[in-house]
C-alpha cells in the first residue's frame, strides 16, 4: 500500500530569493533522500558541523519565525513555510542545502514550494511511514494565548483563531483537516503585518527583506498590496500554514486535534515540548500494510497521503 510508505522528491528543486528578516540573498536546493533520512538542512556555506535537524528541542528561537540550531550553534531560520509544504505534501525525506542562515521568503507563502514539488513529482519508497498518535490531552496557556492538543481518531485537525484590534483583520477562525481537506488556500496564504509594526521590526533588526511582494501589509482598514487578499481567510490560513510547519518538527505526521487561539511559533513549540516530555502523552506507530492501525482505516486519509 504505497500511500503509507515514505516519500521523497523525484528530482532536486532549486530556489533563489532573499531572507525575510536577514535581507540576504540565499540559494536553496531540496534534494531527494533515502528512507529514514528525515528532513535535514545542510549549511553549504559552512564546512564543519553544518547539518541542522528540525526537531522540537532544536528550536533556539521562535520569535517572529522558527529558528533551529545544532550543538555547534549553526542555525537555519524561517523554516516554517517550507516545513509546512513538506508536511502537507507528505514528503518524509529530503536534504535541504542552503548557503545562508535563512530560508528564502519567496512570495511569503508556501505556494512556490508546492508548485515545484508537484512539477518534479514524488517518489514513493518501500519503507513504511511512522505516525505520532496523541494519547492524552495537553494544554498550554500564555496570558490570553491558548493552545491544546488531544487524541483524534483518523486526522490532524487544526482549529485556529486569531484576534486583532485592527478593524480589517479583527477575529478570524478556521478549521482544517490536514489529511482530508484541499490545502491550496493554506499553501497560498502569505505572511502579514500591520503597517504600524514595520518600524518596530526594523529597530529589532528584522524584516530587512520584507516587501509588498512577499508580505501582506495592513494599514487601518486597507490592504496596501495591489491585488488584495488571495482568499477571505488568508490571515488565519497563514497561521495554520505556520502551525503545520512547526508541528512537522515532531519528525512525523501527527494524529490529533489541535485548538489554538492567538498563538504562534512559540506557543506551538511550547506545547510540543510538553507533549514529548512524557512518553505517556503519545505513541509512535509504524504503519505497515498488514497491520494498519484502526485510526488510519479511512479512505480520505489514505488518498491525501498519496
Amino acid at each position: 500500500m504505497s500511500v503509507l510508505n515514505q516519500k521523497t522528491l523525484n528530482k532536486t528543486i532549486v530556489f533563489d530569493g532573499v531572507g525575510l528578516h536577514s535581507g540576504k540573498k540565499v540559494h536553496l536546493e531540496i534534494k531527494p533522500a533515502k528512507p529514514n533520512t528525515g528532513i535535514v538542512f545542510k549549511r553549504i556555506d559552512i564546512t564543519n558541523n553544518n547539518l541542522v535537524i528540525p526537531g522540537v528541542f532544536n528550536v533556539s528561537s521562535a520569535a517572529y519565525c522558527t529558528t533551529i540550531s545544532n550543538d555547534s550553534g549553526v542555525i537555519v531560520s524561517t523554516i516554517e513555510h517550507l516545513m509546512g509544504a513538506l508536511f502537507g505534501m507528505g514528503i518524509d525525506n529530503v536534504m535541504i542545502e542552503i548557503n545562508s542562515e535563512e530560508v528564502p521568503i519567496l512570495d511569503g507563502s508556501a505556494k512556490e514550494y508546492v508548485n515545484e514539488i508537484n512539477r518534479v513529482g514524488i517518489k514513493t519508497s518501500e519503507t513504511p511511514i511512522k505516525i505520532i498518535k496523541i494519547e492524552k490531552k495537553i494544554n498550554f496557556k500564555d496570558g490570553k494565548k491558548t493552545i491544546s492538543i488531544e487524541p483524534n481518531k483518523i486526522s490532524l485537525d487544526i482549529d485556529f483563531e486569531i484576534k486583532y484590534e485592527n478593524s480589517l483583520i479583527e477575529t478570524q477562525r478556521n478549521l482544517v483537516k490536514v489529511y482530508e481537506d484541499d490545502l491550496t488556500e493554506v499553501y497560498n496564504s502569505r505572511t502579514f503585518c500591520l503597517f504600524e509594526d514595520i518600524e518596530k521590526l526594523k529597530k529589532m533588526n528584522l524584516a530587512k527583506g520584507g516587501t509588498l511582494e512577499n508580505a501582506i501589509v495592513v494599514k487601518g482598514d486597507k490592504i496596501l498590496n495591489e491585488n488584495g487578499l488571495r482568499n477571505k481567510n488568508e490571515f488565519v490560513n497563514h497561521k495554520i500554514l505556520d502551525c503545520m510547519g512547526d508541528l512537522y518538527l515532531s519528525g512525523y505526521k501527527i494524529i490529533g486535534k489541535l485548538i489554538c487561539s492567538q498563538g504562534g511559533h512559540k506557543l506551538t513549540n511550547q506545547l510540543l515540548r510538553r507533549v514529548f516530555q512524557d512518553n505517556a502523552n503519545f505513541s509512535i506507530v509504524e504503519v505497515k500494510e498488514k497491520n494498519i492501525p484502526h485510526f488510519l482505516i479511512n479512505r480520505n486519509i489514505l488518498k491525501s497521503t498519496a
